[in-house]
């Protein structure tokens, strides 16, 4: 890991976002509340927050840091989902992995919920996709 004890600590806030593109059908049952796995947003927006916590032990040289904020909203579209994470901390270091492991579990998580709607007669997804995850905004103030 990268020597971050000379850093002062200051309050730190990330945010990022992600989109997963569906079939109409897919997202009408988002809606609808009628997906066999249960409630998408609610149980992507949980498993989010609890990747948000473990990033270091997802990404190797992520520092463990702790989390005083995670916000997870959704903004659901006819043909996919987007996903916006907020992470905060006062901290030496940024939140901005966290952030984006957070998006990202969150659109894997949906498309987990989601899988057996969205596959063809072959198994394969040919209209789903992840797409353009990424930092939005990072933010830090001294504490």
């Amino acid at each position: 890991m990268i020597d971050i004890s000379e850093k002062k600590v200051q309050a730190r806030t990330a945010v990022a976002e992600g989109t997963i593109r569906l079939k109409k059908e897919t997202v009408d049952a988002i809606r609808a509340s009628t997906v066999k796995k249960g409630d998408v947003l609610e149980i992507a927006r949980t498993a989010a927050i609890m990747a948000s916590k473990s990033t270091p032990q997802i990404i190797p040289y992520c520092h463990i840091i702790p989390l005083e904020k995670t916000s997870v909203d959704f903004d659901v579209a006819d043909s996919s989902v987007k996903v916006r994470c907020e992470v905060g901390s006062s901290y030496k270091t940024g939140v901005e992995m966290e952030a984006l492991t957070c998006a990202s579990v969150a659109l894997l998580t949906v498309w987990d919920m989601v899988k057996y709607i969205e596959k063809d007669e072959t198994g394969n997804y040919p209209l789903t996709s992840i797409e353009n995850v990424h930092v939005v905004s990072k933010v830090k103030k001294d504490a």
